[in-house]
């Protein structure tokens, strides 16, 4: 499995972002999977970053814009695969628990039933994320 995200947003559908914030992405964006907070910091000593706060500053405004997902199983975060996708409210990953991978994709139907259920019930989500955890085609081949 390889991570889909690098090379998804172009220098035109990028909002502005600090120094920071593009280190941070750019950092992110040239990973084959996901990097936690303090992987993005070692990475990024060389570049003048000194404490934790500095990367989780830009990273909640990377998540904001949308650029970057954070998954929470694993406490780490990837780029975006998916421009304009900050639009949309639902995130989905599969995380191969072999070789590290993530896919992001869009899941229509789940989509449709959790918002069925929402309605139903009366229930406002501000976000979904959903994280399938498994064994991706190339590892199951592989084995």
């Amino acid at each position: 499995m390889s991570s889909t995200h690098v090379g998804s947003h172009t220098a035109h559908d990028l909002p502005k972002l600090t120094r920071n914030q593009g280190l941070v992405f750019d950092t992110l964006s040239s990973e084959a999977g996901p990097m936690t907070a303090y992987a993005i910091l070692d990475a990024l000593r060389s570049e003048g970053f000194k404490a934790p706060l500095q990367v989780y500053r830009a990273l909640d405004k990377l998540v904001e814009f949308g650029i970057v997902h954070r998954l929470e199983s694993l406490n780490a975060f990837v780029a975006c695969s998916h421009p304009g996708c900050g639009n949309n409210e639902t995130a989905a990953f599969a995380i191969c628990e072999t070789c590290g991978g993530v896919d992001e994709f869009t899941p229509e139907k789940a989509v449709e039933c959790l918002q069925a259920w929402a309605d139903t019930t009366g229930f406002s989500p501000s976000r979904t994320t959903i994280e399938l955890r498994g064994t991706c085609r190339d590892c199951r081949t592989a084995a």
